[in-house]
């Protein structure tokens, strides 16, 4: 991937239209990374891709998924375990031989900022994650990935490995054209504060989790 590529352009074809906005230089504490912004046609169909190494190469490039968390990616909040997931992608896609990090504006599994603040204060109240969502009038997990397949297609990985958890995720992409050849655990340490959120991911959502 050249840095200086012009933006491609919408694709006439049918399915979801995916536009390379742009990419840049991005050296992380990690190791270096292109970064690439990515727009749909679609409300929300932004993406931004860390990308490294050769992703059309024989081995398939290792893929994190990971949808925004403003007070977990940023603000460090223990409530959940997305900021540690963040950093050990990172970390994991920087050893490999390629790989791709691509983020999500898709706060609160779907449902927005407010809402999940929202949520969060039902949940101090003492409901669960889901619980507090549904209450709300939302799915336990509002997200799609159709438009993340697409953005892979865009990259040349059709074929990943994809670092998760989550077994929706596996098969939403899969039913997008993307083949996971392998889910790869994405399970850091766990902090007392987030061990029950992650019981109910586990309980309630199929979460693959061990030792929790």
């Amino acid at each position: 991937m050249k840095a200086n590529s012009r933006p491609s352009q919408p694709s006439s074809k049918g399915g979801t239209s995916v536009r390379k906005i742009a990419q840049a230089d991005l050296p992380t504490r990690y190791g270096r990374f292109t970064i690439v912004g990515f727009q749909g046609r679609g409300k929300n169909e932004e993406a931004v891709a860390l990308v490294r190494g050769n992703l059309i190469g024989k081995a398939p490039p290792l893929v994190r998924v990971h949808s925004q968390c403003l007070t977990g990616d940023v603000l460090g909040s223990l409530r959940c375990d997305c900021r540690s997931q963040l950093e050990l992608s990172l970390k994991k896609i920087a050893q490999a031989a390629s790989g791709i990090l691509l983020y999500l504006p898709q706060e609160g599994r779907g449902i927005g900022l407010m809402n999940k603040l929202r949520a969060y204060q039902l949940q101090d109240g003492g409901m669960d994650t889901v619980e507090a969502n549904e209450k709300l009038g939302f799915a336990a997990d509002a997200r799609e990935y159709d438009f993340t397949a697409q953005v892979l297609k865009k990259l040349g990985a059709k074929r990943i490995r994809l670092l998760s958890n989550n077994p929706e995720k596996v098969r939403q992409l899969e039913k997008g054209g993307i083949q996971v050849i392998e889910r790869v655990p994405c399970q850091p340490r766990v902090s007392k504060i987030s061990r029950r959120y992650l019981k109910t991911k586990k309980r309630k959502m199929g979460h693959i989790l061990k030792g929790i």
